[in-house]
């Protein structure tokens, strides 16, 4: 895998340089020192992915991610002196297609190696990603459940990556508090600013959100955002748990590992949702749901800042509807308003 380097720190990028290649499968496509740099080498060599520093003079990374996202497009890992107090602007950059974030390792904690292994752990992930390294083996389907579906609001669980958080943000904007139904999201984030994720979209609906916890039942009104490097994954009929199998899928959680136990396991309706992001992960789990019999949506290609697990889901017959970002909140409630009302008879 070619890597790009982009940070306006010596010292930093010395440090990205040499984590970079203590993996020999990995190689270094250019270094820049900025945004407006970094734009300039997109555009004549695109990389296999960018490592982007996000607070760089002339153009930050956020504008420089935007800038690569639209005219050379490739995968962009933020790497930020800390991602946690730079939540803000990551995700930002994960908004204009960044696909996750991690801390820039630093030489004076420690050892190098040590210290860069979240890095190079994200590496690994973002290969599989990008279709450069096999999965060793498909995941192992959820047993069915017992028993008739129940009568009861739609679940609706939904599915994101890069882009994802602005996505998340317009689509929770616009549900009404009154929203009937539980809201269930996986979004790829790193679980150490999870928290920060469910934070920042809470102030953007009227909505309750928090990071799920094992044992959680999904309940109306609420959304619960997947918070673990584990696959969220339902564990009965109602509740949700953490589980480390598959190992080998490409991201912690995954929306296919996700979206696949809920087909097997929820006894009532469901509402499945993949939006913005690069990848494949989630096509095949909302394949599942809509084999399943229930309802399933993807975010069209105009409004996508990455169309590539939306496009993966067209590509399955997975979607039964494709819809504009704007469009899915309003389909969304009534489809749940519809579900909730109660049954009238004709005497």
């Amino acid at each position: 895998m070619r890597i790009a380097i982009v940070n306006d720190v010596p010292i930093a990028a010395e440090a990205l340089r040499r984590a970079v290649l203590s993996r020999g499968e990995y190689e270094i496509a250019w270094v820049a020192h900025d945004g407006v740099e970094a734009v300039a080498e997109c555009l004549t060599d695109t990389p296999d992915l960018i490592l982007m520093d996000l607070i760089m003079p002339r153009m930050n990374g956020v504008q420089a991610t935007r800038e690569i996202m639209t005219r050379c497009p490739c995968a962009i890992l933020v790497v930020t002196c800390s991602v946690n107090e730079n939540a803000r602007m990551v995700f930002e950059a994960m908004g204009v297609g960044a696909l996750d974030a991690v801390d820039t390792p630093s030489p004076g904690e420690g050892n190098l190696e040590k210290v860069s292994e979240p890095l190079l752990q994200k590496l690994d992930s973002m290969q599989g990603l990008l279709g450069l390294k096999e999965r060793r083996k498909p995941c192992a389907p959820p047993e069915p459940p017992s028993g008739k579906r129940e009568t009861q609001p739609p679940l609706v669980v939904i599915g994101a990556s890069a882009g994802g958080p602005s996505a998340l943000a317009e689509v929770l904007g616009k549900l009404p508090p009154q929203f009937p139904s539980p809201i269930v999201i996986v979004q790829h984030v790193d679980e150490q600013f999870a928290a920060s994720l469910a934070s920042w979209l809470k102030g953007q609906t009227a909505l309750k959100v928090r990071v799920a916890v094992e044992g959680d039942v999904p309940t109306p009104g609420e959304v619960l955002l997947a918070g673990r490097s584990e696959h969220l994954v339902l564990t009965g009929s109602r509740r949700l748990g953490y589980c480390c199998e598959p190992k080998d899928a490409f991201y912690l959680p995954s929306v296919d590992v996700f979206f696949e136990s809920v087909a097997c396991r929820w006894r009532g309706p469901v509402i499945g949702v993949i939006l913005t992001g690069m990848g494949r992960d989630g096509a095949k789990g909302l394949k599942r749901l809509r084999n399943a019999g229930f309802h399933t949506i993807a975010q069209n290609r105009e409004t996508c800042a990455v169309y590539g697990m939306p496009k993966a889901a067209f590509e399955e017959g997975a979607a039964i509807e494709v819809l504009p970002l704007s469009d899915i909140s309003a389909a969304l409630c009534k489809r749940c308003s519809a579900a909730s009302k109660p049954a009238t008879h004709s005497l």
